[in-house]
């Protein structure tokens, strides 16, 4: 691997481990629909404003959303929305290993 092909690698890596935290990735699809206030996943989490914010920085970092403040509020909405289209593979292979793992069972 050349420089060049490891500093790729390395920005690739650096967007999936954001998205490797199920509330974020979560937090990463309710933004599919649109902006979000961050009062809005306050509302529907169980978490504090602050782990929230915490959070979206992390997204945010990654270059997956991006911030618009308005006032008092500051709302996210996806930077690139094409990022979510990776979770339709990801989901493909939950389904392949679930086939995969029903096949092995069946020769029990």
């Amino acid at each position: 691997m050349n420089e060049q092909e490891k500093t790729l690698c390395e920005a690739k890596a650096a967007v999936l481990k954001a998205l490797a935290h199920p509330t974020r990735l979560w937090m990463a699809e309710q933004l599919a629909g649109g902006e979000k206030c961050v009062c809005e996943f306050v509302g529907a989490m169980d978490f504090d404003f602050s782990t929230i914010s915490k959070h979206l920085a992390v997204l945010k970092q990654a270059g997956i959303v991006e911030v618009d403040k308005r006032g008092k509020q500051v709302f996210y909405r996806l930077k690139v929305p094409c990022v979510l289209n990776f979770m339709n593979c990801v989901e493909a292979v939950i389904k392949a290993q679930g086939k995969d793992q029903a096949a092995l069972m069946r020769h029990l």
